[in-house]
């Protein structure tokens, strides 16, 4: 599925953008995922609308138009429709978000295409919660929405049957549930009733509703199912069923925060005229405890009775699923009696009725090993049955694949990852075979493409390939000790110190299986540290030595009940395979080197100089004394410098190709050089001059890497490019044209040395990227002649489909070694929308 080339834009030179990687975690709210009968799934990311292809484990497209978190996804035709996805081309996708609006999209299943159909008119005043919806002709869905505004929604979707076709939506009918709001949803035709449709809703009552409506979408109240005794959570209608010789009986299950699950069945009878519906015998058997409501319409009845109670959870149940329908020969649809349920006890279960006594048991249970004391938020079948997926607390996904061949082998697959919060900060390791992010979410993962043994020509896949850090406050900032040794990073959180990491052994031989390259000249013999466990706090991880003695205090402190639940030691592995989410949760910690502590105040940058001799680092700050940018000495990890400058907190900081500038920029709206020395005690700073940059605050600045211009960008929307004139002063060369929002990241490759070409990427609030050119000024060589014009161009507006859509934090191009001008440059970004992309950028 090719992304669309952003549009060409300026006189540039014309280059072409091309998305090559999305990593995203998936919303944590119940109902946010929908596995579609196309085979795609849909998550909400954020404010966008992720697709992801189980087959392949990778994010296809990210689509952009909600602004608000998206809560509820669902596809038409749905799962349960088998026979109108047969020989379709165009599958609807519903999204709805946390302010009320509703969206279709239009997604072209064979030829990867996707585009928006229509937003929904506004009909709730708060945010979707549940869509449940059925096709009820090839041509015509019915679907209905909830919200916590206390409303449910009936809607009609009717599609032009042709490939280009257009759909319109019109809202049929509105019911009003009162002050305890419906969360969960579930539509079903009623058997042998023609144009008869049944709606099951169930919420904050402990109750389940069931309205009966035709295709005009006008409900009635039919009757109310008692039994649970906390909120619902999800509701599912089977396809009618025939049990022996008895007529169509349709299953309804249902799941609730009191941990069980309820299987409801409704078996029709129809009416005589003669004999209306006779007076109920008064026994007090068992069977009027089990026998529910009876509920007419039309012309026959309806008998709602348990079917069964499941009991197996051990905490709340937040998704109950009927398997998919599978199409028989005879073109009919054939219901498997086989429920998958999801609940916050990390636990999946599969529930079946066994063969001879016909009783519900829990046939597969699968799981998940977490830190987080929380678990699943929602489980689904894929179409044909054989595999199921899970998402959770974590933003993760799960799947689980039945692989066996005669009896059931369920095994975890590979599922796209990414984080669940917004990533504040990423960097390319050293020689830029992988990726560095830190979000709020509290982690740091590395993103590596993963090549594959068999065919190493093969397309190349990315993925997480390790989680260095878990850890108790959200990361603001990180940079890679560019040095020789070991691969070392450091990272600011909210909290006052700065933490150094090291590489593990098991990390250095992953890497080596996933890019297939030979370490260049790297000797693993001085790397003494295999792994990381997690600390009980969650704060620094200690290391595990390749020979060291086992010292397990975890076990003596077993005895007392109370004490807190023991962590189980970490397995550091080498993958030969990229590792599932419980592996990079547990066995891929990087172990805690060092700590510096200085700062006053909650760390907010940092970075690293070229040759990895020192570090800056800066906090959140209101006064000019707690402002100071601090050095740090790489090796003996002392304080060298503090350099005082500005009165508010420092938003970023970068040396100059040579080391010989640090440029700071800052909330104050000025920008700072300090000349930096490195001398045998440590380092030698002082200030070369301070100048006020923009009307707002500036957000991000990059140098030229091949002189001493830098650009600064600010949420005044603009950029502005200065350069270092004697040593002693900057002078400002070209202000970009206005752009359409605040400018948030910039970074500046060099393309040609001799014409000091390069490319500057801008990124923005909105989410959007460009990418303009500038060559020309004073070239780094010929310092005494007169520099010639700098000029500067649009050279590429990214298609917005490919981009973020919200704030654009960080932007780094990756540090290419080949001086071949042909090979693709590769930038990384990352936002406040949770994704981190990676785009290749060529010539076109």
């Amino acid at each position: 599925m090719s992304p669309t080339a952003g549009e060409l834009a300026g006189a540039g030179g014309g280059v072409e953008a091309e998305r090559i990687f999305i990593g995203a975690g998936c919303n944590r709210v119940v109902n946010n995922v929908s596995w579609g009968a196309c085979g795609l799934v849909a998550f909400g990311a954020q404010n966008a609308v992720a697709l992801f292809s189980p087959s392949r484990g990778e994010i296809a497209t990210t689509l952009p138009g909600h602004k608000a978190a998206v809560n509820c996804t669902l596809w038409l035709p749905t799962k349960k429709d088998v026979l109108q996805v047969r020989h379709r081309e165009t599958h609807y996708l519903l999204s709805g978000s946390s302010d009320g609006a509703i969206m279709a999209w239009k997604i072209g299943s064979g030829k990867g295409e996707w585009s928006h159909a229509l937003e929904l008119p506004a009909m709730h005043k708060k945010g979707v919660t549940c869509l449940a919806g059925r096709m009820v002709s090839d041509t015509v869905s019915i679907f209905a929405s909830t919200s916590s505004d206390g409303t449910v929604v009936i809607w009609e979707m009717a599609v032009e049957p042709t490939t280009s076709g257009s759909c319109k939506v019109s809202c049929l009918h509105s019911l009003s549930v009162g002050l305890k709001p419906m969360v969960s949803l579930s539509l079903a035709v009623l058997p042998e009733q023609e144009g008869r449709l049944i709606l099951a809703m169930g919420g904050l009552d402990h109750k389940v509703h069931i309205y009966c409506g035709d295709l005009s979408g006008k409900f009635a109240k039919a009757c109310e199912l008692k039994g649970h005794s906390d909120w619902i959570r999800s509701l599912d209608f089977s396809l009618p069923m025939m049990m022996g010789s008895e007529k169509h009986s349709l299953f309804l299950v249902s799941s609730s925060q009191d941990k069980t699950i309820r299987i409801w069945k409704m078996t029709s009878d129809s009416i005589s005229s003669s004999s209306m519906v006779q007076p109920r015998k008064e026994n007090i058997g068992m069977a009027s405890y089990i026998e529910g409501p009876l509920f007419v319409v039309d012309n026959a009845s309806y008998q709602v009775s348990l079917e069964s109670l499941l009991v197996g959870h051990e905490d709340w149940v937040y998704s109950v699923e009927w398997q998919p329908p599978m199409l028989l020969l005879n073109a009919e649809a054939h219901q498997p009696m086989s429920i998958l349920s999801a609940s916050m006890d990390k636990m999946m279960m599969i529930w079946r009725p066994e063969k001879t006594t016909g009783l519900w048991i829990n046939s597969v249970t699968v799981g998940e090993l977490s830190h987080s004391a929380l678990g699943f938020y929602g489980g689904h079948w894929e179409p044909d049955g054989k595999s199921i997926l899970a998402h959770g607390y974590g933003g993760f996904f799960h799947m689980w694949r039945d692989v066996g061949l005669d009896s059931e082998n369920w095994q975890p697959q590979v599922v796209p990852s990414g984080h669940f919060a917004p990533v504040s900060d990423l960097t390319w390791s050293r020689s830029g075979e992988y990726l560095l992010t830190v979000s709020h979410d509290q982690t740091a993962r590395i993103f590596a493409p993963w090549r594959s043994h068999v065919n190493p020509g093969d397309v190349i896949c990315w993925r997480e390939i390790a989680r260095p850090q878990i850890h108790g406050h959200d990361i603001n900032c990180v940079a890679f000790i560019q040095g020789t040794g070991n691969h070392r990073f450091v990272c600011g959180a909210d909290e006052k110190v700065s933490r150094v990491f090291e590489a593990t052994l098991s990390f250095l031989r992953t890497l080596q299986e996933a890019t297939l390259l030979k370490p260049d000249n790297e000797d693993f013999d001085d790397v003494q540290v295999l792994g990381a466990n997690m600390s009980a706090l969650g704060l620094s991880q200690k290391p595990i030595y390749t020979h060291g003695g086992k010292e397990s205090p975890s076990t003596t402190s077993n005895d007392d009940p109370d004490s807190m639940e023991t962590i189980p030691d970490a397995v550091p592995t080498v993958f030969t395979e990229p590792p599932v989410e419980d592996q990079l949760a547990w066995h891929t910690l990087w172990p805690e080197s060092h700590k510096l502590y200085g700062h006053g105040n909650e760390l907010f940058s940092i970075c690293c100089d070229h040759a990895g001799k020192l570090v800056a680092s800066s906090c959140k700050a209101q006064s000019a004394p707690v402002a100071e940018i601090w050095l740090w000495e790489v090796g003996t990890w002392k304080a060298v410098g503090r350099l005082q400058s500005h009165n508010l907190t420092v938003t970023q900081m970068e040396f100059s190709s040579d080391n010989a500038f640090l440029l700071s920029v800052s909330r104050d709206r000025h920008l700072s050089i300090f000349s930096i020395k490195k001398t045998e005690e440590g380092a030698q700073h002082h200030l070369v001059t301070k100048h006020e940059a923009h009307k707002r605050i500036i957000w991000a600045c990059s140098w030229n890497p091949f002189g001493y211009e830098f650009a600064t960008g600010s949420r005044d929307k603009t950029v502005k490019i200065w350069c270092v004139q004697d040593a002693s002063s900057v002078k400002l060369l070209a202000t970009l044209p206005l752009f359409r929002d605040s400018v948030t990241a910039l970074s500046w490759t060099g393309r040609d040395r001799a014409r000091n070409a390069g490319i500057i990427a801008v990124g923005m609030d909105n989410g959007l990227i460009e990418l303009w050119s500038v060559s020309g000024g004073q070239a780094a060589s010929d310092v005494g002649s007169d520099p010639s014009a700098l000029s500067v161009a649009c050279m590429l507006w990214f298609d917005p489909l490919m981009c973020h859509v919200s704030t654009v934090h960080r932007l780094r191009w990756q540090k290419s070694d080949s001086s071949d001008e042909k090979s693709a440059l590769e930038l990384a970004s990352c936002g406040a929308d949770h994704c981190t992309r990676v785009f290749a950028v060529r010539d076109s």
